[in-house]
């Protein structure tokens, strides 16, 4: 075990990709131990994404990109700033209100901060906003996207666990407005120290005509969630379904080009073979930890050194952030899951669900931390902002998201009401 980490560690500091960093160290393993097969290893990596839920995955990707080139988004923040922009902090909580609407259609933070977070950082620096405030908010409210459904990590975490993606969705969306809520307080509260302008309130008229040319465009999340919770399509159904309302929409838009097309199949196709080779790498190294026994000793070991509870809890979010510091979401999710899963559920008693959302609530939240943090470097490019500013920016929000992650921990019913209610329990 201490070489199988050991490896994994070495190469990620190495810079080696995390995909290659898990698939190299699980394959030196194999190598050096005789009691595992070479044939059931390959077969276990492919297997890793032989899934028909996985197909979801690429489809969002594809989706949110989609909905970025497509005029989408744009008419989504216009109709947002029409709405709350004469709020105090006007366009920073409309852009909580975006990447909150938006969320309901992608269901990734790097979607999210690389298309409308152009856009939204774009709007407020042309009313005056400073760079704290229009960078900051914009990184901080784009990871509310893999909370609120449909959500790329929550479909990996429901996998690696063998819980039902609905419920699990379901329970994102009471922290995901939770999120949502304590930015907006935030930049209330702090409004004249952030140095945020006063807009202008919008006519009804105006209100009307910005709510008509957005109407379709709002009708995306109300029909994948709707079609999800309702059981008319299940969660991969409805990612095919974002992608073809997308197109739909781009073409009534007329803002559908052979160019803008190929460029999101090209990103998606990118962002999608990146995710799923970590996914395959991933499951070859949870096959060995669970061929070696790995959970069932690490859950032994931890239930006789204490039974408090609160106190393993305290000891998983930490575990939790410090590795979102260092690696990405999905391969910490592929990677952590076997170990911890039968420590809280069997030993300790605790519900999957809400252990899900826990465990992805910390590790989007190291997306916004360096130094590996995703959203910060999507920022940064669409910015044209150094790394070490945006991270210094976004810092100002980050305190807010931790206080409803203690909430989410403290608070069973924040994730488990809304699915009892939905799907029973």
């Amino acid at each position: 075990m201490l070489l199988l980490f050991g490896s994994l560690f070495f190469f990620i500091l190495l810079g080696i990709p995390v995909a290659f960093s898990i698939g190299a160290a699980s394959a030196i393993y194999v190598l050096l131990d005789p009691s595992l097969s070479e044939a059931i290893a390959v077969q276990q990596l492919v297997s890793g994404v032989n899934s028909f839920t996985f197909l979801a995955i690429p489809f969002f990707i594809f989706a949110g990109n989609l909905m970025n080139s497509g005029g989408i988004t744009h008419r989504i923040f216009d109709f947002a700033v029409v709405c709350i922009g004469h709020i105090r902090g006007g366009l920073a909580h409309v852009n909580v209100a975006s990447s909150v609407i938006f969320s309901g259609m992608s269901g990734a933070a790097v979607a999210d901060a690389g298309g409308l977070g152009a856009s939204t950082i774009r709007a407020m620096r042309s009313k005056g906003y400073g760079e704290r405030v229009s960078i900051g908010i914009t990184a901080a409210s784009s990871i509310i996207g893999p909370i609120i459904p449909p959500s790329m990590a929550i479909i990996v975490y429901a996998i690696a666990s063998s819980q039902s993606i609905e419920r699990l969705f379901a329970a994102g969306i009471i922290p995901g407005l939770l999120m949502a809520a304590s930015l907006v307080i935030v930049i209330y509260v702090f409004s004249d120290r952030l140095q945020c302008p006063k807009e202008k309130k919008a006519n009804r008229k105006e209100i009307c005509k910005a709510f008509v040319r957005a109407f379709p465009s709002l009708l995306a999340p109300v029909i994948i969630l709707g079609g999800i919770f309702s059981g008319v399509f299940s969660p991969t159904e409805s990612a095919v379904i974002a992608c073809v309302y997308a197109i739909i929409l781009s073409i009534f838009y007329k803002e559908f080009s052979y160019k803008s097309f190929k460029a999101s199949v090209k990103n998606s196709l990118v962002t999608s073979v990146q995710v799923l080779l970590i996914v395959a790498a991933a499951n070859f190294f949870a096959w060995i930890l669970t061929s070696k026994q790995v959970p069932q000793i690490t859950a032994e070991w931890v239930l006789s050194t204490t039974d408090n509870f609160l106190l393993i809890l305290l000891v998983l979010n930490i575990l939790l952030l410090v590795v979102g510091l260092f690696m990405e979401t999905v391969a910490a999710i592929n990677l952590l899951v076997p170990i911890i899963f039968p420590v809280l559920t069997v030993g300790f008693g605790m519900d999957p669900i809400q252990l899900g959302i826990i465990v992805v609530l910390n590790l989007i939240i190291g997306t916004l931390t360096p130094p590996f943090g995703t959203v910060l470097f999507v920022l940064s490019s669409v910015s044209n902002t150094p790394v070490e500013k945006v991270t210094k920016y976004t810092a100002t929000f980050i305190p807010p998201l931790l206080i409803v992650l203690l909430l989410v921990n403290l608070l069973p019913s924040l994730t488990l009401w809304l699915p009892d209610v939905l799907f029973g329990n």
